[in-house]
């Protein structure tokens, strides 16, 4: 579970937590179809039969552009914006999670997968389309509660995109910090809700170096 976003270390610790809560994980098990008439009896894989009274299929979803691409604006994996969240078009905006911004802080355009990019960019473009100079550059977020454990991320790194983790905290409750060229690049707690992730953010906006040593020390502020 979200290895893809977070990588095998943070990723592992959610995996852990599942197990202990009695998930049998089967990774890389590939569903070829459902038993059962009237109901689902089981799932199969390419690996056997999986009793099941009840199956949830999540294979998640993809950016509704025929729209956009119909009027002849750019798509790619959703619909293409400037840092204004302005399309090809002058007259033509895209916010929300149908919407790729361009961020300048990581050289190319993002979409975010998420409540919170329209709950912000929604604002952000109306005040655009009123002639303000909106520069929509928000840090992505997400947030999730597994179990006993809550969870905030803030910034973005391509798949494999960053050179070491460094965590502060124990088990129960953690900072992790993603670094790139000794920055941190994005950032995540899990039950530090005292702390939370303003720290994280101005580490990430600033763009300074830090020292990975000092990050993980739980005595030290992490934005020193």
């Amino acid at each position: 579970p979200l290895h893809a976003t977070l990588g095998p270390e943070v990723g592992g610790f959610f995996a852990d937590l599942h197990r202990r809560n009695g998930v049998d994980l089967r990774l890389g098990t590939g569903v070829t179809g459902f038993a059962g008439d009237s109901t689902v009896s089981a799932v199969l894989t390419d690996d056997g039969e999986i009793p099941a009274d009840v199956v949830v299929v999540g294979i998640g979803a993809r950016p509704e552009t025929q729209l956009a691409a119909d009027a002849g604006l750019a798509v790619d994996d959703g619909v293409l914006v400037d840092a204004g969240l302005r399309t090809e078009d002058p007259d033509v905006f895209a916010a929300g999670d149908v919407a790729s911004v361009w961020q300048e802080r990581y050289g190319r355009r993002i979409r975010v997968e998420h409540w919170a990019a329209a709950t912000n960019g929604g604002p952000a473009a109306a005040l655009a389309m009123l002639g303000r100079e909106v520069v929509h550059d928000d840090l992505p977020y997400f947030f999730s509660d597994q179990y006993d454990a809550g969870m905030e991320f803030t910034g973005w790194f391509p798949p494999g995109g960053y050179d070491r983790v460094v965590t502060r905290g124990d088990a129960e409750a953690f900072h992790a910090f993603w670094l790139t060229g000794g920055r941190v690049v994005a950032g995540l707690h899990v039950n530090k809700w005292d702390e939370g992730l303003d720290a994280m953010r101005e580490l990430i906006v600033s763009g300074r170096t830090v020292d990975p040593d000092r990050l993980a020390d739980p005595a030290q502020p992490p934005a020193d």
